[in-house]
């Protein structure tokens, strides 16, 4: 039986999952939201039978096993902490916290409870060009290693009407924390290699609109520029600009030996130097005819669609996972084998981390993913130690 399943938010990302978890059989059972009548705005245009604007409340039905959270991000690291700590499965939304020290105690938890899912909304992953491209890069449809990596992606403007979290960079939002953490997650899962030093230019434009103005201003970034050198030598490059209104312009290359993969939009192409092209055109390795637009035309002008039929497709994997496949032992779940771990999410942080430390120091910034906690109060512990040793 599927699990009962507790939200936590009411943006536009909830409007979309919402129908994709019912089509795949889940119950939605509880919503969170900021305030109580955003909570009950969502639950009456969704059918939702309970909301609240109190954590615990949806944390502590016994209906809701899988929690989903959709809120700002400086919630999500207290919320998933403590889903995972009373056997709830979990499912966050990027990026994992604001800081790898939230990130860190997500892995934490989900390293004590290894038999409770918990995975990063990273919906790229999962969708069906990167899933080919990443079975053609594993079966060595390049011949030679992966040299260069070069991603584009314009868009229209992240923000809302009103002045909310994603205005501000500091509480996460922005194209860098909210599109860059799907870009540094993805070319980890196609390649395999992580980045150890970056460099990075990262910029806000657009400081106010018609809506937001007077003495509020963004700080969030519409622009960003970065490198990556990765573990295994190769090189990153990725632009990212909030500055096309309209549909999601959005590219993939990955070069190798002479020869190239390459994602548009939904679509996959492949080049050769030799063999299989003729007059070294591109070959087409996967067409997305998935008109997802026609099956819920109100979600899909919120969020680029790439991103929405990955996330369809991630909750379709989810749903296998609590399908009971059958061993020696008896029954058991499944996880989710490709999607973004909470481990996965702490990288994604550390490397945002050393992106925005390269544009403040205009230089190139090695990638450090913490390991232990920070100690909240290092001269108070460097006395005690001192102590320590003249005992």
């Amino acid at each position: 039986m599927l699990p009962g399943i507790g939200l936590f938010g009411t943006g536009h990302v909830v409007r979309v999952i919402v129908p994709f978890l019912r089509e795949k059989g889940f119950k939605i059972e509880a919503v969170w939201g900021r305030t109580l009548s955003e909570a009950a705005e969502v639950a009456d245009a969704l059918d939702i039978p309970f909301h609240t604007s109190r954590i615990d409340d949806v944390l502590l039905r016994k209906d809701v096993d899988l929690i989903f959270i959709m809120c700002s991000p400086n919630l999500h690291a207290q919320i998933a902490v403590k889903a995972l700590g009373i056997g709830k499965h979990v499912v966050c939304d990027k990026p994992a916290g604001l800081s790898q020290y939230e990130a860190l105690k997500m892995v934490r938890a989900a390293q004590y409870y290894p038999s409770l899912i918990s995975i990063v909304n990273h919906s790229l992953r999962f969708l069906p060009a990167f899933v080919r491209m990443k079975k053609f890069l594993d079966e060595g449809y390049l011949r030679g290693p992966v040299t260069v990596i070069d991603v584009r992606v314009q868009m229209g403007s992240l923000l809302h009407d009103g002045y909310d979290w994603l205005c501000n960079d500091t509480m996460g939002g922005g194209i860098l924390a909210l599109v860059g953490s799907h870009v540094i997650d993805l070319i980890f899962h196609l390649v395999g290699q992580r980045a150890i030093r970056v460099h990075a230019v990262v910029r806000t434009f657009t400081r106010t609109t018609k809506f937001i103005n007077g003495i509020r201003h963004i700080s969030s970034p519409d622009f960003c520029s970065f490198q990556l050198e990765l573990s295994g030598g190769a090189l990153v490059t990725a632009t990212l600009s909030n500055h096309l209104p309209g549909q999601l312009n959005q590219e993939v290359l990955v070069c190798g030996g002479g020869d190239h993969l390459v994602v548009r939009g939904g679509d996959l192409y492949g080049f050769r130097e030799e063999g299989v092209n003729n007059g070294g055109k591109e070959e087409i390795l996967y067409l997305d005819v998935d008109d997802i637009k026609e099956q819920s035309p109100p979600v899909t002008d919120s969020i680029p669609l790439p991103y929405v039929k990955g996330l369809r497709k991630l909750i379709g994997a989810l749903r296998e996972a609590f399908q009971p496949v059958e061993d020696k032992k008896g029954w058991i779940k499944e996880p989710v084998s490709s999607a973004a771990t909470f481990d996965d999410g702490l990288y994604v942080q550390a490397v945002i981390d050393a992106l925005r430390q390269s544009n403040r120091r205009r230089e190139w910034i090695k990638v450090c993913v913490l390991t232990e906690e920070p100690d909240p109060n290092p001269l108070l512990s460097a006395a005690v130690r001192a102590t320590a040793i003249s005992i």
